[in-house]
């Protein structure tokens, strides 16, 4: 019998190719070379295997990024591979993806917005606090606002109307912003690590 996983995963390898609306269970059926049947088994209709799907990516996106940032590392570190980890989120994310996922389900919506507004913008704030304590961050910042602006910034650089993928690389653009917010934020001490780690 298939199980939960391989119906997310083949859910997910469509959505992220042609957004959630052109795609129906139909589709995921036929890819998966299962019958519709079988799916709802699993899943009551579409919008439950779209909710239940953000909710796994999410989990594991949170996983990953919690065990980057440890209460003893070197805040630079993992400022570093924190910002790679919540760019390879962001990349992945087809815009018609969030799109559909605004418009048509709400659940899944409430769920990305929370992820990002809450527990994202937490843990730069911690890694920026962190990084004041051991003098790496400029002490007069306010780490929540400018977590807040960090994460919208990776947003920003990922939408294709303020930079049309046929004029600009988006890892180029993502690495431009990446070092606007690193030398922002860094103090002497913390830039003198940079420059080192680079």
């Amino acid at each position: 019998m298939i199980d939960k996983e391989r119906i997310l995963t083949g859910s997910e390898e469509l959505f992220l190719e042609a957004g959630i609306k052109s795609i129906t269970m139909d589709d995921i059926a036929r890819h998966l070379g299962i019958s519709k049947k079988t799916i709802y088994q699993h899943f009551k209709d579409k919008n439950d295997l779209v909710t239940a799907l953000v909710s796994k990516r999410l989990a594991d996106d949170e996983a990953n990024l919690c065990s980057i940032i440890s209460n003893e590392g070197n805040m630079i570190d993992e400022m570093v591979e924190l910002t790679k980890c919540t760019g390879d989120i962001f990349s992945r994310i087809n815009p018609a993806v969030l799109f559909d996922l605004q418009k048509y389900h709400h659940e899944g919506w409430l769920l990305y917005l929370r992820f990002k507004t809450g527990f994202l913008v937490n843990i730069i704030e911690k890694l920026l606090k962190k990084g004041i304590e051991q003098g790496y961050i400029r002490p007069e910042i306010d780490a929540r606002v400018i977590a807040i602006m960090r994460v919208n910034q990776i947003e920003l650089g990922f939408n294709a109307a303020i930079y049309p993928h046929a004029e600009f690389n988006l890892w180029d653009v993502q690495l431009q912003l990446l070092n606007h917010f690193n030398y922002g934020v860094c103090s002497i001490k913390g830039i003198t690590v940079l420059n080192n780690a680079n």
